[in-house]
């Protein structure tokens, strides 16, 4: 069965009638890749007290790394000697943004959940 075609339009070709992207987005919309603020605590599910509990929100930043651990051990020995590198060094990286984890600290038993937020430029903790 083949279902007529409305006036003007080709083979092929798809009408355009839904509203632009542009004229979709909410005004006020943070966009991808941007700053977004996490407010300061929030009301979540703590799974050592089985309930919803507030929660103090801090931004997880990776710590230094030992020069002594076994990882930098073993890359150090696969560079050493004739060959050098043994992976090629990474000179352009894909990504421009990172996902920014969370740290949840309950406020009743002060233990700690950690969380992927989402993929942006700058996250920061409202004030």
């Amino acid at each position: 069965m083949v279902l007529p075609r409305p006036e003007g339009q080709r083979l092929g070709e798809r009408l355009n009638t839904g509203p632009s992207l542009k004229a979709r987005e909410k005004p006020g919309a943070i966009r991808f890749g941007e700053r977004l603020k996490f407010p300061k605590e929030i009301r979540t599910n703590c799974p050592w007290c089985n309930k919803h509990t507030v929660h103090s929100v801090a931004l997880y930043k990776r710590g230094k790394e030992r020069a002594g651990s076994w990882g930098a051990r073993r890359q150090a020995g696969r560079k050493r000697g004739y060959g050098g590198q043994k992976f090629p060094e990474l000179i352009r990286t894909a990504k421009t943004t990172k996902k920014a984890t969370l740290r949840l600290k309950c406020k009743e038993c002060n233990r700690e959940i950690m969380r992927d937020g989402i993929r942006l430029r700058k996250a920061e903790i409202a004030v």
